[in-house]
Order: structure tokens, then C-alpha cells, then sequence
């Protein structure tokens, strides 16, 4: 593996909640291009993983290198190591006073101080790609929850990170919503994004990631490619993970 690929590095992680191991002896590589989904059950520790990745929870043990750099070990650089490492939730985070082309804006112009006519530009660009040009001047309160998590994503990438994160973007979703949001993500992988994925949707996430990663109370159980882990899964715990699930190939396009 070419090292000058090599965007993020996270070795012997350990997280604690009040002496409680949430997460232990993670090790993941993540490359320029990759598209990394993480799945497994719930409280296993993957939106936690996530946090700790965007500096959003200290961690007891370990590292994790940003272009081979710590990014907990200087506090002060946050600020810059969250402009690197865009993170899109569940819960959309939209500011409810601003509108959308505003709430996509602000943070470009105020911490990274772009020309607000670049930013503006760049955003209605995007908005555009993602169907929502005609509802820049729209507040959240006026948009589905579909829209307002496509909102949150072109947020993110206006900042231009090197790697974006998400953490169960669908999960708040009504069902008929799922799918115009999981879309954009779609899209972005062909684009050549640098993506780390936690879904519940197995379906999706066997189309979109290069890489699968299944985690079941605090550790990696398995780790491979979409197709060897869907269709032939090594263990028997992510088998009988697996086992819960039917599968379809609605989005097996990319």
C-alpha cells in the first residue's frame, strides 16, 4: 500500500464511559478513497467510534492520525482537525434561524474566512446537485427530514473536508425519505470521497463501501470486502448478524 495514500490511521483505541469499555484494541487504515461501513448491533460502540475520530470524545487509549498526525493530542488544533474531518448526524443540527443557504454558509465565511460571494456560489452548486437549489432561502422548519439531512450533508462538504463521517444519517428518517438521502451518499462515493458509514441499512451499505467493518461490543469481529462479508461472512456472530436481514439489490448501482 502506497504510505502517501494512507488519510487516516487508528491504532490500539480504547474508550471508556465511568470505567465502562466502550471501545477496545480498534485498528483501522483508512486510504484516500476509501468508503468504510461500519455495522453491528446496536450500543456496540459504532457512533462512538465516530465521535472519537472527530475529536468529539476523548479516548483513554491510543491514537488516531490524521496525515500522520495526533489529533488528540493538541486540544487548541480541534477547530482545524474538525474542518478536515466533516461529521453529518442523525439529527440534522440545522441552525432553526437561518436559512438554508445561510446555515451552509456561515461556517466557511466565519472560521475559515472565504469570500461569502465563493461560499455562496459553491453552495448553491451544491444544492443544485442535490435537488434543492429552490429551497436556498427556505428555513428548516419548512423542509422533510430528507431535505434537511441533504441540507446537513452539502454543509459538511462546503468546508471541504478530506474525510466525512457519517453516523446513521437515515435513522430519524421516515422510510419513503431514506432513500433520496442515501442517494447523495451514493453519489459522493463515485465521486471519489474519502467515507466512513455507520448504517443500519445492509442493503445500502453493501453497495456503497469498499470496505465493511462489523463490530459487536466494542470490537472489530470482521472486516472485509462488501461481497465476501454479505454473501460469506467468516464468523458465526456476523452470521447470525446477518441472519436478521433480507437483502435486495435496489441499490446495487455503483
Amino acid at each position: 500500500m502506497n504510505e502517501n495514500n494512507k488519510l487516516l490511521q487508528i491504532t490500539h483505541l480504547k474508550k471508556e464511559f465511568d470505567k465502562n469499555i466502550i471501545l477496545k484494541n480498534i485498528d483501522i487504515t483508512v486510504n484516500k478513497g476509501d468508503v468504510i461501513v461500519i455495522v453491528g448491533p446496536s450500543g456496540c460502540g459504532k457512533s462512538t467510534l465516530l465521535r472519537c475520530i472527530n475529536g468529539l470524545e476523548p479516548i483513554q487509549e491510543g491514537e488516531i492520525l490524521l496525515n500522520g498526525e495526533n489529533i488528540h493530542t493538541n486540544k487548541k488544533n480541534m477547530v482545524n482537525v474538525r474542518q478536515k474531518i466533516g461529521m453529518v448526524f442523525q439529527s440534522y443540527d440545522l441552525f432553526p434561524h437561518l436559512s438554508v443557504l445561510d446555515n451552509i454558509t456561515i461556517a466557511p465565511q466565519k472560521v475559515q474566512k472565504r469570500p461569502k460571494k465563493e461560499v455562496e456560489a459553491e453552495g448553491k452548486e451544491l444544492l443544485e446537485r442535490v435537488g434543492l437549489l429552490d429551497k436556498l432561502n427556505y428555513y428548516p422548519r419548512q423542509l422533510s427530514g430528507g431535505q434537511k439531512q441533504r441540507v446537513a450533508i452539502i454543509r459538511s462538504l462546503c468546508m471541504h473536508p478530506e474525510i466525512m463521517l457519517f453516523d446513521e444519517v437515515t435513522a430519524a428518517l421516515d422510510p419513503e425519505m431514506v432513500r433520496e438521502v442515501l442517494d447523495v451518499i451514493l453519489d459522493l462515493a463515485k465521486q471519489g470521497r474519502t467515507m466512513i458509514i455507520v448504517t443500519h441499512e445492509m442493503e445500502f451499505a453493501k453497495a456503497v463501501g469498499n470496505r465493511v467493518i462489523f463490530l459487536d461490543k466494542g470490537e472489530i469481529i470482521e472486516e472485509g470486502n462488501p461481497r465476501d462479508f454479505f454473501e460469506n461472512p467468516k464468523t458465526e456472530r456476523a452470521r447470525k448478524f446477518l441472519d436478521i436481514f433480507q437483502f435486495d439489490t435496489s441499490y446495487m448501482k455503483i
